[in-house]
């Protein structure tokens, strides 16, 4: 998997301020529930600012630590929130640009000997002036692998993390457990982040909250049959293998409109807008999550085994 860069906004060459009820405003708006998530960033950016009114006064401050880790599970908003906080960064003058550079262990470690060091420092160069954001950081680590590589990418990643705290600030994310085990394992890399946020699982009432802002920024509605029907796909869809929260929402939203479009696709000459607008309660229970153990899906129609 290649590296990815984005910016956190369209403003990123913009002098440093202090006006970050904006950037907070928008992570509310972006996502919904987490307010331990969006409490501790409202936490850290008030440290933030302290700090640099602190220094302005001439008070005695040394540079807070930057470095964080995000835990929970996939879809529950770790890179919004990184996006966010570069922005935040940004603004407050921690670091130059506010862009998040997002890695894996294969952008990071290498095959063969004197393959790393390379690969991990052209990493660490994109994202200097920025966020680094590692996702599945525990990947890195693999003691059961006496050739593998990943600890030498660890203990480059130890030193820039400390000598150059100033010009590059690291979020490690992933599964609580694992990344718990992980700073076990590396005690340095625990004691160089200064911040760790647990990202708690979206309850039922969440993620259809979730579907209702996705469905509203595409301009889609769902007809009162459908909102039933969408909750109980949720209710079942969340007990099954893979379910990634947001990402699984999305998923789910998207097949719906593909259904919605196969729907309206005969017929396509003669329709106004509250056709194409309006999701159908058939366009959600077409799902395989409605599946029976005779193989007929709750509206009796056939499975398909595709959809998430």
């Amino acid at each position: 998997m290649s590296a990815t860069q984005t910016s956190a906004t369209d403003q990123a060459s913009a002098p440093p301020g202090y006006d970050i009820e904006g950037v907070l405003a928008q992570l509310d708006e972006d996502l919904v529930a987490l307010v331990p998530v969006k409490t501790r960033i409202r936490e850290i950016a008030a440290l933030l600012v302290i700090d640099r009114l602190r220094r302005e006064e001439g008070l005695v401050s040394s540079r807070p630590s930057l470095h964080m880790s995000f835990t929970g599970n996939p879809g529950t908003g770790k890179t919004t929130v990184a996006l966010r906080m570069a922005e935040i960064l940004h603004r407050l003058g921690y670091i130059e640009k506010a862009k998040v550079v997002s890695v894996t262990r294969d952008d990071l470690v290498g095959q063969y000997v004197g393959h790393t060091a390379p690969k991990t420092r052209e990493v660490l160069k994109r994202a200097q002036g920025g966020v680094l954001f590692i996702d599945e950081a525990y990947y890195l680590y693999r003691p059961e692998n006496e050739r593998d590589y990943g600890q030498e990418a660890i203990e480059i990643l130890l030193q820039v993390m400390e000598t150059e705290r100033e010009d590059l600030v690291v979020v490690l994310a992933g599964y609580q457990d694992r990344m718990e085990t992980f700073f076990r394992s590396n005690p340095g890399m625990g004691s160089r982040v200064a911040h760790h946020i647990n990202f708690p699982d979206y309850d039922v009432d969440e993620l259809v909250a979730i579907a209702e802002m996705m469905l509203d920024q595409q301009t889609y509605e769902l007809t009162p049959d459908a909102e039933e029907a969408f909750r109980a796909y949720v209710e079942r869809r969340v007990q099954r293998p893979r379910f990634a929260h947001g990402r699984s929402i999305r998923n789910a939203i998207d097949r719906a409109r593909m259904r919605q479009a196969s729907r309206l696709y005969e017929r396509r000459e003669t329709l106004d807008r509250t056709d194409l607008v309006t999701i159908e309660a058939e366009d959600i229970l077409a799902s395989s999550v409605f599946e029976r153990e005779d193989g007929e899906l709750d509206d009796g129609s056939a499975v398909d085994g595709n959809d998430s």
